[in-house]
């Protein structure tokens, strides 16, 4: 099975948006999630979405980023408005088989290799 491949990834000032591609062929059945890594921090999770459409999403991007699905291009997306400095990292997509669907790294079965996204104030 191919791993998931992330794209859509980029500099932007503050304030600026993003939209992440996920090209998750194979995957969308499960629960999947996106998740960051900033330099010399733990990967954390930032969202997560269930094959019901269920969302899940870490305090510090909530209001701000958007999860979804689209099957028809087997894509899974991260929309990221008003974007901040922190929000800078590598940024990666998941997939997992079974359990409470949410963006716990751990507990990820499947992963891609990563986009940047550098925000500069």
């Amino acid at each position: 099975q191919r791993q998931p491949e992330e794209s859509g990834g980029g500099s932007v000032q503050a304030g600026g948006s993003l939209r992440l591609t996920c090209a998750a062929s194979g995957y969308l059945h499960y629960c999947m999630g996106w998740f960051r890594q900033a330099p010399g921090k733990e990967r954390e999770g930032v969202a997560a979405i269930n094959n019901d459409g269920t969302t899940t999403y870490a305090d510090s991007v909530k209001g701000r980023f958007t999860i979804s699905v689209d099957f028809t291009k087997n894509a899974l997306y991260l929309q990221m408005n008003s974007l901040k400095p922190e929000d800078t990292a590598y940024y990666y997509c998941g997939a997992k088989v079974g359990g409470y669907c949410a963006a716990v790294y751990t507990e990820y079965n499947w992963w891609g290799q990563g986009t940047q996204v550098t925000v500069s104030s």
